[in-house]
C-alpha cells in the first residue's frame, strides 16, 4: 500500500474514531446564560452578637426565609428563631470551641467560594439544558456542627462547609469519624455531593424499590444523571471511591454479579441486604475487605450505562421517567464477562 493511500485511509477513519470515543453527555452549554444566587450563612450567622441579636436575627430570618427555619430546627436543632430562648441557644453554638475551629478552617478553605460557584453554575447549565422548566436553586453555604452535608428545599441547595474541611482535618478524627467517611470530606467532593443531593430530591424513587436490584438501578440512574451534569468529572468523585477501589470493582465485576445471581439476592426484599450493598461502608462484607462499600450502587451504574448504550435514542428525560427497574435490567443486556 502506498504512503499516500495510507494517509487517505487514516483521514477517512479519524471521524469514525472520534465519534466512537465521543461522550454523548458532553454537551456544549456555553450558550446557556445562568447565574446562581448565593447566600453565605456561614459568614452572616457569625455576625450575631449578644449586643445585636435582637436586630440581626430578624434580618437573617428575612434574608434566608424558609431555609433559615429548616437550618435552625433540623440542622442545629435549636428551635424557631422567634422562640424566647433561641438567641441564647444560637450564641452558645457560635461560641462553641469546636465550631470556632471549624469556622477558622472553613474561612481558610472557602473564603473565596467563587471557583466552586463556577463549577456549580456549569453543572446547573447542563441541568437547565435537560430540564429548562425546572427551578434552579439559590446556593446557601453554612456550618452544621459536622451535621447534614446537604440540605434541600424547593428553592435552596444548602451546603455544609464544615463537612468538606479535608480528610486530614484533626477535628474529624477527634469526632471519631471512620476513615472511609473522612476520605470523602474533601473540598473537591463538595460539588458532586451538592448536585447528587439536588437531583435525588428532584427525582425521588417512584418505582418498585421492594427488591435489591430496583434500588441498585435507581441509584445507578442518579449517578448517570450526575454523569450528564458533570460529564468531565472523574468517576471516583461521583461515587466516592479511591482509584484502587474503582479498579477493584472493574476487575471483579463478573464475580460480584455472579454472586448476586447465584445467591438469589437481586430480587430479595431483605432490608439488611440492601443496606449491605447500597449504603456507604468501609467494604462490602461478602466481597472481602479489599472491596469498597456501595458495590450494588456501582453495579447499578454499569447497568444503566449498558441500557443507554443499547438504546442510543433514549433521552435522559425518558430514562429518569422510566421507573420499571426490572424492565431496565432486562433491556440492558447486562452480563459482565
Amino acid at each position: 500500500m502506498s504512503p499516500k493511500l495510507k494517509y487517505i485511509i487514516l483521514i477517512l477513519l479519524l471521524p469514525i474514531l472520534f465519534s466512537c470515543n465521543r461522550n454523548p453527555l458532553n454537551i456544549n452549554v456555553s450558550g446557556i446564560k445562568l447565574t446562581l444566587l448565593t447566600g453565605r450563612l456561614d459568614q452572616d450567622l457569625f455576625r450575631v452578637t449578644r449586643q445585636n441579636a435582637d436586630q440581626m436575627i430578624p434580618e437573617l430570618q428575612k434574608k434566608y426565609d424558609l431555609f433559615f427555619g429548616i437550618y435552625n430546627k433540623e440542622v442545629l436543632a435549636i428551635g424557631d428563631s422567634r422562640d424566647s430562648l433561641y438567641a441564647n441557644y444560637l450564641l452558645t453554638f457560635l461560641s462553641e470551641p469546636s465550631i470556632l475551629k471549624a469556622k477558622m478552617r472553613s474561612d481558610s478553605l472557602f473564603s473565596n467560594f467563587q471557583p466552586y460557584l463556577k463549577q456549580l453554575e456549569e453543572a446547573f447549565r447542563h441541568y437547565h439544558y435537560y430540564y429548562p422548566g425546572l427551578p434552579v436553586p439559590t446556593i446557601v453555604t453554612y456550618l452544621s456542627g459536622y451535621n447534614q452535608s446537604i440540605v434541600k428545599t424547593p428553592q435552596v441547595l444548602g451546603i455544609s462547609l464544615d463537612n468538606y474541611l479535608g480528610s486530614d482535618c484533626p477535628y474529624y478524627r477527634m469526632l471519631g469519624l471512620p476513615v472511609y467517611k473522612r476520605e470523602n470530606m474533601e473540598p473537591r467532593k463538595l460539588i458532586y455531593d451538592a448536585m447528587y443531593g439536588w437531583i435525588s430530591q428532584q427525582f425521588e424513587n417512584r418505582g418498585n424499590s421492594e427488591d435489591l436490584i430496583s434500588e441498585m438501578i435507581y441509584q445507578g440512574k442518579l449517578l448517570y444523571f450526575l454523569d450528564a451534569l458533570i460529564p468531565d468529572g472523574p468517576a471516583i468523585l461521583k461515587i466516592g471511591y479511591k482509584k484502587e477501589q474503582l479498579d477493584w470493582c472493574r476487575e471483579h465485576e463478573p464475580e460480584m454479579w455472579s454472586y448476586l445471581v447465584e445467591k438469589r439476592l437481586l430480587f430479595s426484599g431483605d432490608r439488611m441486604e440492601m443496606v449491605r450493598f447500597i449504603n456507604p461502608a468501609p467494604f462490602t462484607t461478602p466481597f472481602g475487605q479489599k472491596s469498597p462499600g456501595k458495590t450494588g450502587v456501582w453495579i447499578g451504574w454499569q447497568i444503566i450505562k449498558n441500557y443507554m448504550e443499547k438504546n442510543p435514542e433514549m433521552a435522559l428525560q425518558k430514562l429518569m421517567e422510566e421507573n420499571d427497574y426490572h424492565k431496565i435490567l432486562n433491556e440492558s443486556g447486562y452480563s459482565p464477562d
